[in-house]
């Protein structure tokens, strides 16, 4: 097989003039080019006035490709085609007595149950919320009637945080295996639609995951796993420094040694269970920032120029940073072309937000997080969870601001710049739901933070025309960018540094930052979990000869 890259075409190409493209490039004929897939396709928008074209990268099959890459040997973008299918690291033997546990449901813990049932080692799932279906309900209780379930909402059941998100599929993760493609074939696989495969920036959207996410489950029963939701873990059992049982609320104990915890970045009793129990923990950098919200219009306008609005292309995102004056960073994270921002919290009387789309991207309105760096040692010393103790100081307080009822606090971009409290919306409406009371957003965040911001959006603006205009929304607060914690593990075997059979993993675990890596985190993992597994079978089967 071949691979093309840089092969340029203008964004009109269909199926038929890609092929004849492909003939020109290799200069074969027609007859000779078997098959090809489009690998990927992406498109430059930096010259957004100038012509925009399609970049794609193609995998072909063709009559005689030693001569034809014998005879492109000295040009870079014609070259043989990796192996990107991926390949199991071994099978359960039939014998096997001990099922791996999978703590979490999100895509990390999704994709190791996933791998392990198709390995043959029939995991059991713990999620300590509901089905897809039960969920849903129980997220827009939150949204449209105050109502928050603790363990069913946007952080916790099946699907995880990534599930009501924009569903965004990409990742600067280094890959060499391309686990990454094994994550995406298997979304097609359930029922995402192909294109993710190719496009440069995929996503699928929250409605469509859904569905995908139901379909994985069911594959993992029907090869013998087990999925048991609302069943949460409260207790690890350790013994002489190897995991022995985990022990669920309604005090029945599982006993196992392998166990991949999965437990999503917004699980704070899970890190003071480990605290406690004395398993390696400590604090890392996250975000904390707003929400802000402008008309999608103004993105596709300042981004795509005379592109704006083209179907080939779609709703436009952005990707910002600036470095303030006092030293911090500030950056656009989770970018949700025309989508909105949602109620995020896991906990009662807390205020967390967050941005979804659908699919369609077509909402009215473009968000994104608007963050500034911290770190523990400058900003939250005093131990592994001082970084979750700050988070829930700023969400107590945006209840708070937001009138006590879910409700967030918001402020008009000029009015925050400007240090005066908002009073009325401008042209733009918020789509925070239970809904956005207006006010002052300058102790919402640290000072740092508030002054790192104000500095940050009229630059924004001068990368952006209309990013910092005076009737933009700014909703606060977006503080669970990343777990503030790391469950460090050994890189040999992914375990925990003093717990073993313990393999901490995807975002809560400090390893991921998002769908894609998560998911390839968990594929990860659970080879290593099934080594360790192969390995001690085969040592058990040489002692007995």
């Amino acid at each position: 097989m071949i691979r093309i890259t840089e092969l340029s075409l203008p964004l009109d190409t269909d199926h038929p003039a890609l092929r004849r493209a492909i003939v020109r490039r290799l200069k074969i004929n027609d007859a000779d080019l078997l098959d090809f897939t489009v690998f990927k396709r992406s498109y430059d928008a930096r010259k957004k006035n100038s012509a925009i074209l399609f970049v794609y990268v193609i995998d072909l099959q063709a009559r005689n490709e030693p001569a034809i890459l014998q005879a492109f040997a000295n040009d870079h973008t014609v070259r043989p085609a990796p192996d990107t299918d991926y390949h199991p690291a071994g099978h359960a033997p039939a014998n096997l007595s001990e099922r791996p546990v999978i703590v979490g449901f999100g895509p990390c813990g999704l994709f190791a149950a996933l791998l392990l049932a198709q390995m043959g080692f029939k995991p059991i799932v713990l999620e300590r919320g509901r089905n897809v279906r039960s969920r849903t309900a129980d997220t827009w209780a939150l949204w449209r009637k105050n109502i928050l379930t603790p363990e069913s909402n946007v952080q916790f059941g099946e699907g995880g945080a990534g599930l009501f998100s924009d569903g965004k599929l990409y990742s600067q993760i280094k890959d060499p295996k391309f686990y990454g493609r094994k994550v995406m074939r298997e979304f097609v696989r359930a029922g995402a639609p192909e294109e993710i495969l190719y496009v440069s920036k995929p996503h699928i959207g929250t409605f469509r995951l859904t569905g995908v996410v139901a379909a994985m489950r069911a594959e993992i029963i029907a090869l013998g796993g087990e999925v048991r939701f609302e069943s949460k873990v409260v207790d690890l059992l350790i013994e002489n420094g190897s995991l022995e049982a985990v022990v669920l609320a309604d005090d029945e104990t599982i006993r196992t040694r392998h166990v991949v915890l999965a437990p999503g970045h917004s699980s704070r009793d899970i890190f003071r269970v480990l605290q406690r129990r004395g398993v390696f923990i400590e604090p890392k950098p996250f975000s904390v920032g707003f929400r802000i919200e402008h008309p999608q219009s103004l993105i596709d306008a300042a981004r795509l120029g005379k592109y704006a609005g083209h179907p080939e292309i779609g709703a436009a995102d952005y990707k910002l940073v600036h470095h303030a004056k006092n030293g911090r960073a500030v950056y656009s994270f989770c970018m949700c072309p025309g989508g909105t921002v949602v109620a995020a919290t896991s906990e009662p009387q807390r205020v967390v937000t967050n941005g979804m789309s659908q699919y369609s991207r077509n909402e009215r309105n473009a968000n994104a997080g608007i963050v500034v760096g911290i770190n523990p040692e400058q900003d939250f010393p005093g131990g592994p969870l001082a970084g979750v103790e700050l988070q829930e100081r700023l969400e107590s307080q945006a209840y708070e601001l937001g009138g006590g009822d879910y409700c967030a606090p918001g402020q008009l971009v000029g009015d925050f710049i400007r240090h005066t409290p908002s009073t009325e919306l401008g042209g733009i409406e918020p789509s925070y739901k239970p809904g956005v009371r207006l006010g002052d957003l300058t102790h919402a965040l640290p000072d740092y933070a508030i002054e790192a911001i104000r500095e940050a959006l009229p630059a924004f603006g001068r990368q952006i025309r209309g990013f910092d205009r005076a009737d933009a929304i700014l909703t606060g607060v977006e503080t669970r960018t990343s777990s503030p914690v790391r469950i460090t593990r050994d890189p040999d075997t992914l375990q925990s540094l003093n717990v073993r059979g313990l393999y901490p993993a995807g975002e809560g675990a400090g390893y991921a930052g998002g769908i894609l890596s998560a998911g390839v985190d968990g594929i990860k993992v659970a080879e290593a979990l099934a080594q360790s597994i192969l390995g001690g079978t085969k040592g058990t089967a040489a002692a007995k000869q």
